[in-house]
């Protein structure tokens, strides 16, 4: 059964009218009086993309008293805050390709790539300082802190064979949730969301985005390369293990994989390849996915403290729709 695409999802034209206002404000606020940086820092802004950070903040706006232009910033805050460290991140994997498309630091170079990375999230603070007040600015520079926190323990932990899943959900919860949560935070507090919807959706929003990880995670190990916009089994091939590798390595009794993954990196396609199939073959995805599911239904249970509205529900369908990305890269 074909999954519902996402804006069947969310029947809210309040919300669908903001996030157009979100993707034209994008370009507006990354133009530079020099074009060839502006032409830089749309690269990714134009390659396409859920954004699902800036939807959740106009779902979050949809539960305060005002929805009006901060809701709008409020998307386009946390999405450039995304977008600004693909290009760091682009660089610290050496990667050559983002969503299909030539990455930056392949495009040009890994200076012109961190320069442009730095222009996104300057501009993002910028619009957060102009329209979300200082609340708003030091919500995103600990989100930010906390994405940098994520990423230096996950380069600290590639290649070890030896570390465990806490560290693993550490990481997620820094590179990921962090910023989710922020997104839907941000859109409560622009819509001037009372302090009990606030931390609902932000409890709310922070397992989604564990959720999301476990999902994207999986997406690595069972999907394509068109459909996850990236090389399939990259992550491994980076010696980032995830929550099913490790699974795979801890019952991995005649020690082929300790073997094949205590080789130098960057790993042979031959070695990612029988990885992945391992790790297919031994179930050990489906407790990927098991724990994506137990976050969602923690999810819903933090949006059973919101009153019970047509948005709420909608909020609730996410989850669903999450978790049918994977029904699609296994029918594919």
């Amino acid at each position: 059964m074909k999954t519902p695409d996402i804006e069947s999802l969310v029947p809210v034209p309040e919300v669908w009218d903001r996030m157009a206002l979100v993707e034209s404000r994008l370009i507006e606020v990354t133009q530079s009086s020099n074009k060839f940086l502006s032409g830089i820092s749309r690269h990714y802004l134009t390659a396409g993309g859920k954004r699902f950070r800036p939807l959740l903040s106009q779902l979050a706006a949809q539960l305060g008293p005002v929805q009006d232009s901060r809701a709008v910033d409020a998307g386009v805050a946390v999405e450039l805050i995304h977008v600004g460290s693909l290009y760091h991140d682009d660089v610290i994997d050496e990667s050559d390709t983002r969503r299909g498309a030539t990455s930056a630091n392949s495009n040009w170079d890994n200076t012109i790539a961190i320069l442009a990375g730095d222009f996104v999230l300057a501009r993002a603070s910028e619009v957060a300082a102009r329209s979300l007040g200082q609340e708003g600015v030091i919500l995103l520079a600990q989100t930010y802190a906390q994405l940098c926190e994520g990423q230096v323990l996950e380069l600290q932990l590639a290649g070890d064979l030896d570390h465990g899943v806490e560290d693993y959900y550490r990481v997620i919860e820094d590179k990921t949730a962090s910023l989710i949560r922020t997104a839907a935070r941000l859109g409560a507090m622009a819509s001037r969301a009372d302090e009990q919807v606030m931390e609902a959706v932000s409890s709310w929003a922070w397992e989604l985005g564990i959720a999301f990880q476990l999902i994207d995670d999986v997406l690595d190990l069972v999907a394509d390369s068109d459909s996850i916009g990236k090389p399939a089994g990259s992550d491994v091939g980076e010696g980032t293990f995830t929550l099913p590798v490790l699974a795979a390595l801890e019952a991995d009794a005649g020690g082929e994989l300790r073997r094949l993954l205590a080789e130098p990196r960057p790993y042979p396609s031959s070695t990612v390849d029988r990885v992945i199939q391992a790790t297919r073959e031994g179930g050990f995805v489906d407790a990927g996915i098991a724990d994506a599911e137990d976050r969602i239904r923690r999810a819903h249970k933090a949006l059973d403290e919101l009153p019970l509205t047509d948005d709420r529900e909608v909020m609730r369908g996410l989850g669903t729709y999450l978790l049918g990305q994977i029904d699609q890269a296994r029918a594919a």
